[in-house]
C-alpha cells in the first residue's frame, strides 16, 4: 500500500497513515487503504487490538483532500461519504480494541476517524474540530452521528455549527479524549495504553465491544436481552475458567482467546 503501513509490536498491529506532505489528507485511495488494512487483521490471531496513528508529529489526520472534495458534483458526493462512511463503520465495529493516537491535527475527517475508533488518546499538541460548515459542507463520514453520542448534543452542536478547534485538554474534559500525554513520550505512552487493554481476555474483549455497539441500534430490552446472552457464552470459555482462577489464586491470568 502507498499510504498506509501496519506494524506490529507484541498482539499489537499498529496501523500508520503516511502522507505527510498532505498532512495525512484522507483521498480514495487513503481510505481504501484504511480498508484493506483493517480487513487484513480482522480475523488475524496474533492481532489482539489496533493503534490507528498519522506519520510526523504535525497531524493524524489533518481532514479529507480538500482539492479532491472541490470536484464533487452532488452524485460523486454522495459516493464519497459513502465510501468514508462504510469504512469507518468497519473500523467502529472491529471485533478488537481500536485506539485513536492523535498526535497534532485532526480535523474534519480526521477527527470523524477518531470518533470512529472505540478509544482516542492524544498528544498534548493535538487539536480537534470539524470545520467543514465553513467550506460550505458538513462532516460527511459520521461525524454528526457519532460526536453527539461521544460528547453530548448540546457539545456536539457547538463543534459543528461554529467550526471551531479545541486542544487535547479540553477534547479530555469533554469526554472526546480518553487520555493525554506528553508531546515527548506519545506514542510510547498511547502503546503502553492499548497494550494494557489487549492483555485482557480477547473474547471478553469482543464481546464487550458487540453489546455496547449493539446497544446503539437496538431498544433498552433487545439490548439487555442481548447483554445476557453474550454473559452466559463467556461461560463456556476457557478464557473465563483461567481469570476466574487467577483471581482466586492471586495471580496474573494468562489468557488464550479459547
Amino acid at each position: 500500500m502507498e499510504f498506509v503501513r501496519v506494524d506490529r509490536e507484541e498482539g499489537l498491529a499498529i496501523i500508520v497513515i503516511d502522507r505527510q506532505e498532505k498532512l495525512n489528507a484522507l483521498n480514495p485511495d487513503v481510505i481504501g487503504e484504511l480498508g484493506t488494512a483493517f480487513a487484513s487483521l480482522r480475523d488475524d490471531a496474533s492481532v489482539r487490538g489496533v493503534l490507528l496513528t498519522g506519520a510526523g508529529s504535525k497531524a493524524f489526520v489533518a481532514g479529507a483532500d480538500i482539492g479532491v472534495l472541490a470536484e464533487m458534483s452532488p452524485a460523486t458526493g454522495v459516493e464519497v461519504s459513502r465510501q468514508g462512511q462504510g469504512v469507518f463503520r468497519s473500523i467502529e465495529r472491529f471485533p478488537k480494541p481500536v485506539v485513536a493516537a492523535v498526535g497534532g491535527y485532526a480535523l474534519g475527517g480526521g477527527c470523524e476517524l477518531a470518533l470512529a475508533c472505540h478509544l482516542r488518546v492524544a498528544s498534548e499538541n493535538a487539536r480537534f474540530g470539524l470545520p467543514e460548515v465553513g467550506l460550505g459542507i458538513i462532516p460527511g463520514y459520521g461525524g454528526t452521528i457519532r460526536l453527539s453520542r461521544i460528547v453530548g448534543l448540546g457539545r456536539a452542536l457547538e463543534l459543528t455549527l461554529t467550526g471551531e478547534m479545541i486542544g487535547a485538554e479540553h477534547a479530555r474534559d469533554i469526554g472526546l479524549v480518553n487520555r493525554v500525554f506528553p508531546a515527548a513520550s506519545f506514542l510510547d505512552d498511547a502503546k503502553t495504553f492499548a497494550g494494557t487493554i489487549i492483555q485482557k481476555a480477547p473474547v471478553a474483549l469482543r464481546l464487550a465491544l458487540e453489546s455496547v455497539y449493539g446497544a446503539l441500534d437496538s431498544s433498552t430490552a433487545e439490548a439487555l436481552r442481548h447483554e445476557s446472552a453474550l454473559f452466559g457464552l463467556l461461560a463456556s470459555t476457557e478464557d473465563m475458567r483461567e481469570g476466574m482462577s487467577a483471581f482466586l489464586e492471586k495471580r496474573k491470568p494468562e489468557f488464550t482467546g479459547a
